[in-house]
């Protein structure tokens, strides 16, 4: 039903982001890829940014056609980040996304394994962020979204390092929008069970360490969760989508979860 539903048809968000730019980080693959194809079918006009160049130029074919730019970039290179953003343009949109660390026992992380994760992914949100809010104000209205985890919430066990980076990430959101210009919003999209690559990852880390197949664990996290199905990347770029639009003024600082009901706190 989901993929039916989210498939390239999709008309209720067609035209609604007309005139918009946006900037769309971590968009080679996964939720972030979902989310500059669902902000481009929504009218606006998406700049997408990555490590991956292939991976960048067959997303832009997809939205586009031929023709259209892209921005390949390591976020975790701040002086490369800070560089190029004196040459990009104002942006309405930001969606600040990263590849999680890799999974592991928080216990039997260094503390040298907290700087890439944390520079690529705190660090240079805070970066673009604070370079793009000039334009946002002037322009009058800005929407930044910022994807983390259900783990800010509910720590998931054997990835220790992703969780804590994920809660400085909703505490650094939170305070943003306590200063940020009325017309700008900022709010946190948490993931549930979400069929990508990462989540395989996971799951084959997981398999390895448990001798639980990969089937299993796919079948524990489904009956985890209310919708017994893991969720469409797509669907969680509907929710980035709908605190993108004009009308979500009011929404601010919030970290909505979409993970099919399978968080059990309030």
């Amino acid at each position: 039903m989901a993929e039916k539903f989210l498939g390239d048809d999709f008309p209720f968000a067609e035209g609604v982001l007309n005139g918009m730019d946006a900037l769309v980080c971590g968009a080679s693959k996964g939720i972030g890829r979902s989310c500059a194809l669902m902000l481009a079918r929504s009218g606006a006009k998406v700049t997408v940014c990555s490590r991956s160049k292939d991976n960048l130029e067959s997303l832009v074919e997809e939205m586009y056609g031929d023709g259209h730019d892209y921005l390949v970039l390591d976020l975790e290179e701040l002086d490369d980040v800070r560089s190029e953003l004196k040459n990009l343009g104002n942006y309405n949109i930001l969606i600040n996304n990263s590849g999680g660390p890799p999974s592991s026992p928080l216990i039997d992380n260094e503390v040298e394994d907290f700087l890439g994760p944390f520079t690529r992914h705190l660090h240079a949100s805070h970066e673009i962020t604070r370079a793009l809010i000039p334009g946002m104000e002037e322009m009058g209205m800005g929407r930044i979204i910022n994807i983390i985890s259900t783990s800010v919430r509910e720590p998931i066990d054997g990835i220790g390092l992703s969780n804590t980076l994920r809660g400085a990430m909703a505490s650094w959101s939170k305070s943003m929008s306590r200063e940020l210009p009325p017309c700008i919003t900022i709010n946190n999209i948490m993931p549930g069970w979400t069929d990508t690559e990462r989540l395989s990852q996971l799951a084959q880390t997981k398999s390895e360490k448990s001798g639980i197949s990969v089937e299993e664990i796919f079948n524990q996290w489904e009956q985890m969760t209310p919708i017994k199905r893991l969720i469409n990347p797509m669907e969680t770029a509907a929710a980035v989508l709908w605190l993108c639009l004009p009308s979500s003024e009011s929404v601010r600082g919030v970290s909505l979860a979409v993970d099919g009901g399978r968080m059990r706190s309030i």
